[in-house]
């Protein structure tokens, strides 16, 4: 039985569904301020669906970028100011939104840029 996309998920259902331990969603409450589900009787936790693509968020930045948690919410907080900014490609026939001044789009080097500066580093160090 799978649930609708619209429909709220449990602590469960969401950790089955996007393979993270609930003992990590919980973590991740404490740590992001964003990700609030809503809390039950019991305290029984419900995901909104914009709670989940918030969730999915964090796992992408962290299990797949490489950010730290302190990276990831300063990620989270800049989206939050911009809200044009979003991870998905434009979607055909939209207007893209613009301003006067455009801010630069800088993601900062990549894990595989940071991996070659700290072996560059380790081979300066250890030849000094």
């Amino acid at each position: 039985m799978t649930k609708e996309l619209g429909a709220f998920r449990t602590i469960g259902e969401l950790s089955k569904e996007l393979n993270i331990k609930p003992h990590i969603l919980r973590y991740w409450e404490d740590q992001f301020a964003v990700l609030a589900p809503l809390k039950r009787a019991g305290s029984r936790r419900h995901y909104r669906p914009e709670d989940v693509e918030i969730v999915k968020t964090i796992n992408r930045l962290l299990n797949e970028e490489g950010y730290t948690i302190k990276g990831a919410r300063k990620f989270l907080a800049s989206r939050r100011r911009r809200p044009e900014m979003v991870e998905d490609a434009p979607q055909p026939g939209s207007v893209p939104v613009s301003s006067a001044e455009p801010e630069p789009d800088y993601r900062g080097p990549s894990i595989a840029e940071l991996k070659s500066i700290r072996d560059r580093l380790s081979h300066a160090l250890d030849h000094a």
